[in-house]
């Protein structure tokens, strides 16, 4: 993950862009539009739904993906589009980005550093509420796509553990006067020791145990159409233990979550085996994720987007639950903070 390479031309490119920019940058790569330009929904990146003019196929509808200049690298993009790559090959819904007309799956605009991509539109609905039917299927697929995420290495994308999702994070805050005098000390030794004791956990694991994953693979991701499931947005690709993808799609702690997780994992067992003790990993990685949530809306905060969808960021209060959320996880992991 790059850190601080916003650059005034890529970010004003960025927050300027318009549908003129869009269109342009799509035919400039060898496609013809046909004018239409919607804005899609995304804080991250600019999204867009354009419409092409094919000779013959009225409606032809892809959607555009402008990367957040300063996030990821090049090579960081380019391994997120191998690993959809490489779950198309063996079938598993995914939604691959297309090659353009000399073959690259990654484009950059005219100031170069922000890229884009263009991907099939694909529709679907998500599950207001999965059945225990439901929760086998998608762990039998999630199993899928960890056998092939475990195949291939991703030298240059993040790999979550104490320092990348916590203490790197901890510094920015910090650094950026982010967290209130009277949290400072509190909130930086929970940090500390959760990221600790998750680094503890995930040195305890073999090297086959960590590989490529989704990465945000909440329900928000996962949609439903008339051939099955599939996830959306692999966007937060990592390197990782198989149990960050599972917990965040089962997330809750109570009898009803546990007994749901339980099916989830008879379908995932079906297609891969898993090793129950890395569930003691849930509420350490949840911790980290915390900690990582906080950071990234602070890193974005000069993204008018951010401050309006964010307003009680930065607050006492927002902090004073921040701190109480990281002390409650301190004392189910077992850990004194």
């Amino acid at each position: 993950m790059t850190e601080g390479a916003w650059g005034d031309d890529q970010t004003r490119f960025f927050f300027e862009l318009t549908p003129d920019r869009v269109l342009a940058a799509v035919e400039a790569s060898g496609f013809l539009c046909t004018g239409r330009c919607m804005a899609l929904n995304s804080f991250e990146n600019r999204v867009y739904d354009v419409e092409l003019e094919v000779p013959d196929q009225p409606n032809i509808r892809r959607v555009v993906k402008f990367y957040r200049p300063g996030r990821w690298s090049k090579n960081q993009i380019l391994e997120e589009h191998q690993f959809l790559k490489d779950l198309r090959t063996e079938e598993i819904p995914a939604i691959a980005p297309l090659p353009f007309p000399e073959g690259e799956t990654l484009m950059p605009t005219e100031v170069g550093e922000i890229w884009y991509s263009v991907f099939p539109k694909v529709g679907g609905r998500a599950p207001d509420e999965l059945t225990d039917d439901q929760l086998r299927r998608i762990g039998r697929l999630l199993a899928r796509i960890h056998n092939v995420g475990a195949r291939e290495k991703a030298s240059h994308r993040v790999e979550i553990n104490g320092m990348t999702y916590g203490l790197s994070n901890l510094k920015y805050l910090l650094a950026h006067h982010w967290v209130p005098l009277e949290f400072q000390v509190r909130y930086q030794q929970l940090v500390e020791k959760i990221s600790e004791n998750a680094d503890i956990q995930l040195a305890r694991l073999s090297g086959n145990q960590i590989h490529r994953i989704h990465g945000d693979c909440h329900l928000g991701n996962l949609l439903w159409n008339q051939e099955g499931p599939f996830f959306l947005d692999f966007d937060d690709m990592l390197v990782g233990p198989a149990v960050q993808d599972i917990w965040l799609l089962v997330p809750g702690r109570d009898g009803e979550a546990v007994r749901q997780r339980e099916v989830f994992l008879e379908g995932y067992e079906e297609m891969r085996s898993f090793d129950r003790l890395t569930l003691k990993l849930i509420e350490p990685l949840r911790a980290l994720r915390y900690v990582h949530y906080a950071a990234w809306i602070a890193r974005r905060w000069d993204d008018p987007a951010f401050p309006q969808a964010f307003p009680q960021f930065g607050t006492h209060r927002y902090w004073a639950d921040q701190t109480a959320d990281l002390e409650e996880q301190c004392a189910l992991i077992g850990v004194h903070g």
